[in-house]
């Protein structure tokens, strides 16, 4: 005990995480800005089908970018244990990797994308006018694809040299430039819906050029070189490869969770659907903070591993912990006593209000029984280990599964209990794997000339 008080009360770690979390949850804020502007100005376009289209074809294209997010979770922890042993050569060699991944994996996207589309735009039985103009938008905002995922990369490489500040210029960069360019060509240049997506294609590519010169600002002060040959060599891209394979698996895993509550949710009425859709939207503005500090974890764990750094490591996820705790009880008491006003504020239909208080107190436990998850995501991106976090994942899903079955007479409580023990299990289970591998030495191997003491 005295040894975890020590490390609390080791100020300079606190300030390297914040330093790292401040930037990182401002830039968890602007991600949804760029769908809001683009929304807000084809709601002042005359026709309704043009805000349709922007409405389907910007959920086509960010749900296809959402699902790919990996690119960034897998780039982090090899960034930062290469930072941690001062490798500037891994470093260029894991951003080219990086880049050449989510190139290959947008332009794959972009031809399955284009061949489908015509398909699910049928299967939407919707209106001529607004399957041509989704078509339309979508097909000019593919191509600000590679950007989008290049994105990934560089926020992931840039998070894992502990640059927190570098990713919040990009992010802030796109949605200022698209707001600008917006304006210009749909107000100025009367270009409609192409204008809405044009603008958002290039404000992509700028913020994705911006990051490349902030990633060469950074690498300018480290020596090192890039080895084009190996790049041939399947041993260096197996590693990056699984990390990315089981952090897309578990993402997947947790989505499923996601859409198996809002496909019993509509079961139980239209009212209970739409009343946990404005509760989740409460974990989705805890995850804001909660995310902020295991983004801090994944770059100052990932950089303790590879310096070897024992004690850093350690007062790393103190710290960390400490204050996420602290943050998930101020969400949780915030919801108890304002969490009426937060339904309100989100919907004004008395159905919907009334079903969302009753289940309001589930929404209040949930800050502080998910954060062990968010804070041990961190641990396992920073120190490249994926596949026990994608186990974890599915360990808790199989786990909570039946329990959902056992409680479906409860309905919609039944439901939120599923959930929260899900939520439980998934942090319980990462956190016996965690304080397994740490009894094993395994976080930092111990070389066998070396003694412990």
């Amino acid at each position: 005990m005295s040894t975890l008080l020590a490390d609390w009360r080791y100020r300079p770690m606190h300030r390297r995480v914040w330093v790292l979390a401040g930037p990182m949850i401002l830039s968890n804020l602007t991600v949804p800005l760029v769908t809001l502007v683009d929304t807000a100005i084809a709601g002042h376009l005359p026709d309704v089908h043009d805000l349709g289209a922007v409405a389907v074809g910007g959920s086509l294209y960010t749900t296809m970018v959402a699902v790919l997010g990996f690119l960034r979770m897998g780039t982090t922890g090899f960034a930062a244990q290469a930072s941690g042993r001062a490798d500037g050569s891994a470093l260029r060699q894991i951003l080219l990797q990086g880049l050449l991944l989510a190139f290959a994996l947008a332009l794959g996207l972009m031809g399955l994308s284009l061949m489908g589309l015509p398909v699910l735009l049928n299967s939407m039985t919707s209106s001529p006018a607004l399957s041509e103009a989704t078509a339309s938008f979508f097909q000019i905002r593919l191509l600000g694809l590679p950007a989008a995922l290049s994105s990934y990369a560089l926020i992931g490489w840039l998070l894992g040299t502990q640059n927190a500040r570098a990713p919040l210029a990009m992010l802030l960069t796109t949605n200022i430039v698209n707001l600008l360019l917006e304006v210009l060509f749909v107000f100025g240049l009367e270009w409609g819906i192409r204008g809405i997506a044009a603008a958002t294609v290039l404000a992509e590519w700028i913020g994705v050029g911006l990051g490349l010169w902030l990633a060469r600002q950074t690498l300018h002060h480290m020596a090192g070189s890039i080895r084009i040959d190996l790049l041939k060599r399947w041993s260096t891209w197996r590693s990056l490869l699984a990390v990315n394979r089981d952090i897309f698996i578990r993402s997947l895993a947790l989505q499923g969770v996601f859409f198996l509550i809002t496909f019993q949710g509509a079961r139980l009425g239209d009212a209970t659907v739409a009343a946990n859709a404005l509760l989740l939207n409460g974990l989705m503005v805890t995850a804001f903070a909660l995310d902020g500090l295991a983004h801090a974890v994944e770059a100052l764990a990932g950089h303790a591993i590879g310096a070897r750094d024992r004690t850093a490591l350690r007062q790393t996820l103190v710290i960390a912990a400490g204050w996420s705790l602290l943050a998930s009880l101020v969400f949780a008491i915030g919801f108890a006593l304002f969490g009426t006003r937060f339904i309100d504020l989100q919907s004004d239909i008395p159905a919907v209000r009334e079903a969302a208080y009753t289940y309001l107190p589930y929404l209040a436990v949930l800050p502080v029984i998910a954060m062990s998850s968010y804070l041990l995501d961190g641990l396992f991106i920073g120190a490249t280990r994926a596949r026990e976090m994608r186990n974890a994942m599915l360990i808790a899903a199989l786990l909570a599964l039946p329990l959902g079955v056992l409680l479906k007479d409860f309905g919609n409580h039944g439901l939120w209990l599923s959930f929260l023990s899900f939520m439980a299990l998934r942090g319980l289970v990462q956190g016996l794997q965690a304080w397994r591998m740490a009894k094993q030495n395994a976080w930092i191997p111990v070389p066998l000339n070396q003694d412990l003491s």
